[in-house]
């Protein structure tokens, strides 16, 4: 069972976190306070979905990676804790915050500055979220490396 939980779980983050940063990108791009506001003020209920996914993730990544070794495995396993600690240190604080600020059209130096914050910490975990799910593949034999030629 875990072995079908956690790639779903992973996926279903990896989306969740990339449909986020996207919205949020595209909305600050467009530069319409009713977009951004409609942006920032769903995204916290988005966490709904996120946290239950993370949480599964980590959970089934713990359990299948104590029966493993291996070079890929404990990279697997050391990005893991960066990814929870960037979500729960900047993340969701940025999020609640910003979802208030926008609501309260508060799009001063400090919405700019956290949302600015936001996106970096955002485009880090989509970086390791995917390292993770390449992987992930390559231990599953769903992605081979490709090999050098020698032509």
């Amino acid at each position: 069972m875990t072995k079908i939980i956690h790639p779903i779980a992973a996926a279903v983050a990896l989306l969740t976190t990339l449909t986020f940063w996207l919205s949020t990108f595209l909305s600050e791009l467009s530069g319409d306070l009713d977009l951004i506001t409609g942006v920032k003020t769903l995204i916290p209920w988005g966490l709904l979905i996120l946290l239950p996914a993370m949480a599964a993730v980590g959970a089934s990544g713990f359990r299948m990676g104590q029966k493993r070794r291996g070079p890929v495995v404990e990279a697997k396993r050391k990005r893991m804790p960066i990814i929870a600690a960037n979500g729960i240190l900047i993340l969701i604080p940025s999020a609640l915050y910003l979802s208030a600020k926008a609501q309260a059209a508060q799009f001063d130096a400090a919405f700019v500055a956290v949302q600015t914050i936001e996106l970096i910490a955002g485009a880090i975990n989509i970086t390791l979220l995917s390292l993770s799910m390449r992987d992930g593949l390559r231990l599953t034999g769903k992605l081979r490396r490709k090999l050098a030629s020698s032509h």
